[in-house]
């Protein structure tokens, strides 16, 4: 469904008390399509198995408050250009829909910059500051609010010296044009500097660019690769992989897609209950009951093991029973 636009049949008018919520929580009279459904707009900067989750969490969420037949998406992937992430912010600002979702960073930049009017619930976001979207998230202080997309790093890293007990250098690559891949790599190093471990950057700009430039990482530079919820690298697993195997570095994935693409391991949030918790906060909206203001943003409670069994046999590493007994094999 992502990168398609679904629309349902048309059904019954909205409730009187449903409709009254919506010019309530959206101050936007005009917001209903033709056939008297609100109109939803989501929007995802690319294609890939995190957001893709965030998406059918939040198209859940819905579904799940009873607002599927109220309710037209207008489903949008930008296929990574922001270009056409412009153009779809201005016609779903044109087109007065009731409200956005954006999911990813660059999603949820371009659709702010569009509009200060029409509610906007963003998820897979690593920082809503840093990204310019709002102050404080613990206070909303505009139209933007939702869920961020940040893992226990801490845990990563604890993970990874399971693993590899004497790691002295971890690798990172990511797209540096991604203001939530700089934020993760500046988290990564804060966090293994008290542990006396190096953290060796590697940025690219392009998909074009991952072959050569994690190449970098060869010839004994690192004991391992830490891979952030970037989306270039997520579209570009399996070509680093196919690096990093070269040497049989230990690779570590952000979240579990990444494990599912060919990393060794991940401890791992679920994008989809960030996704679902988003959708919950939009139908809040879309009813009435709440405003962007009520929702400081939040995260997961919870993450989980996940180890590449395939992965593991290939690098030929021993993995303490310890991990392998909290841990989900995929």
């Amino acid at each position: 469904m992502v990168g398609k636009k679904w629309r349902k049949a048309a059904a019954a008018g909205i409730a009187g008390v449903l409709a009254v919520g919506v010019l309530a929580g959206c101050g936007n009279s005009s917001g209903t399509g033709s056939n008297g459904k609100m109109k939803i707009g989501v929007v995802q900067i690319v294609q890939h198995p995190a957001l893709d989750e965030s998406n059918r969490g939040f198209v859940d969420a819905l579904a799940a408050r009873g607002l599927k037949d109220k309710i037209e998406i207008d489903q949008q992937n930008a296929q990574g250009d922001q270009s056409n992430l412009r153009s779809i912010a201005n016609r779903f600002v044109s087109g007065n829909y009731n409200l956005i979702c954006a999911i990813s960073t660059p999603a949820a930049q371009a659709m702010a910059n569009a509009t200060n009017q029409i509610p906007i619930i963003c998820t897979a976001i690593a920082d809503y500051e840093n990204a310019k979207l709002m102050k404080s998230e613990k206070m909303p202080d505009a139209n933007v609010t939702g869920t961020h997309d940040r893992g226990p790093l801490e845990k990563q890293v604890s993970l990874i010296r399971e693993i590899i007990p004497n790691v002295k250098r971890i690798g990172i690559i990511y797209n540096s044009s991604e203001i939530n891949s700089v934020v993760q790599a500046k988290r990564l190093k804060e966090v293994c500097v008290p542990l006396g471990i190096d953290v060796a950057e590697l940025t690219v700009n392009s998909v074009n660019d991952v072959q050569q430039v994690a190449e970098g990482f060869l010839g004994g530079n690192v004991e391992a690769i830490f891979i952030p919820t970037d989306n270039i690298i997520a579209s570009s697993i399996p070509t680093l992989m196919s690096v990093a195997n070269k040497e049989k570095i230990p690779v570590f994935g952000a979240e579990v897609g990444h494990v599912k693409s060919g990393v060794l391991a991940s401890e791992s949030i679920s994008f989809y209950d960030i996704g679902k918790r988003a959708g919950q906060m939009a139908a809040d909206i879309l009813e009435g009951k709440k405003q962007i203001k009520d929702f400081p943003v939040e995260g997961a409670a919870n993450s989980k093991l996940y180890i590449n069994k395939a992965e593991m046999e290939n690098l030929g590493i021993q993995i303490p029973k310890s991990v392998l007994d909290r841990a989900e094999l995929l």
